[in-house]
């Protein structure tokens, strides 16, 4: 009986392991989602509206999830306080649960959002299709992922078992 629970316990374990990082993924590809929204729509701000950059940053924290409400919220504060922008952004940047392409992208765009319209829009275009180009990638290679993803944590609960029985 208690090996049977101990099974239980570890087949469960694996079960939650692989849950989680299908979570993480999942977050992963939300995330890049809401920063696209985001990029679009400031690239459309600074084009039509010339919406003072704070200002900007605000307004996109109330339509993002999360991560990247987070990240907005931040670096409009230190905006509007007179930080330095282009050093929070790429610390903020850091931190985002994005893939290392993915943040450098981000990061980088923090030199470039000062300067004039043309400039600052071609940076955020340029960072959009990035972040596109690797949803894409993303999304071929989802469904190999999961299943190795899956094979791997339920050989390992498997394995496990048959050790501990």
């Amino acid at each position: 009986m208690l090996k049977l629970l101990g099974s239980l316990c570890v087949v469960s374990g694996g079960a939650l392991a692989w849950y989680f990082q299908r979570a993480e993924r999942r977050r992963e590809r939300n995330t890049r989602l809401d920063f696209q929204r985001a990029f679009r729509r400031m690239s459309e701000e600074v084009r039509m509206a010339r919406t003072p950059l704070p200002v900007l940053l605000r307004a996109l924290a109330g339509d993002c999830g999360e991560p990247a409400a987070v990240f907005f919220e931040a670096v409009s504060r230190a905006a509007a306080g007179g930080e330095d922008l282009p050093k929070v952004w790429r610390e903020r940047a850091e931190d985002l649960p994005l893939r290392e392409g993915d943040k450098s992208a981000v990061s980088a765009l923090a030199g470039e959002l000062q300067g004039d319209e043309e400039k600052v829009c071609k940076a955020i275009s340029h960072v959009s299709y990035t972040l596109a180009n690797s949803a894409g990638e993303a999304e071929r290679t989802r469904p190999e992922e999961e299943k190795r993803a899956a094979a791997l944590w339920f050989s390992a609960a498997a394995l496990l078992v048959i050790l501990l029985i």
